[in-house]
C-alpha cells in the first residue's frame, strides 16, 4: 500500500518542476526580448554619448576663448 503522504508530495513536487521549468523559459524569453532592445538602442546610446561630448567641448571651447554668453 502506498502512503498518501507521499503521493502528495510526489504530485506537489511534480507541479513545482513544471512551473520552475516555465519559469525558466519565460527568463528566456525575457532575456532574448532585452537583448535585441539593446540592439535597437545602440545607435541612440552612441549619438547621445557623442553629442554629450560635443556639448562638453563646445562649452569648454566657448569658455577658453572668452565667447560664452548667458542664455537669453
Amino acid at each position: 500500500m502506498e502512503n498518501p503522504h507521499e503521493q502528495a508530495q510526489n504530485a506537489l513536487l511534480s507541479r513545482i518542476i513544471n512551473n520552475m521549468e516555465n519559469l525558466n523559459e519565460s527568463v528566456v524569453t525575457i532575456n532574448k526580448c532585452l537583448q535585441e532592445v539593446n540592439r535597437n538602442n545602440l545607435d541612440t546610446e552612441i549619438l547621445s554619448q557623442m553629442w554629450e561630448s560635443y556639448l562638453r567641448n563646445a562649452e569648454f571651447n566657448l569658455e577658453a576663448t572668452g565667447q560664452k554668453k548667458e542664455p537669453l
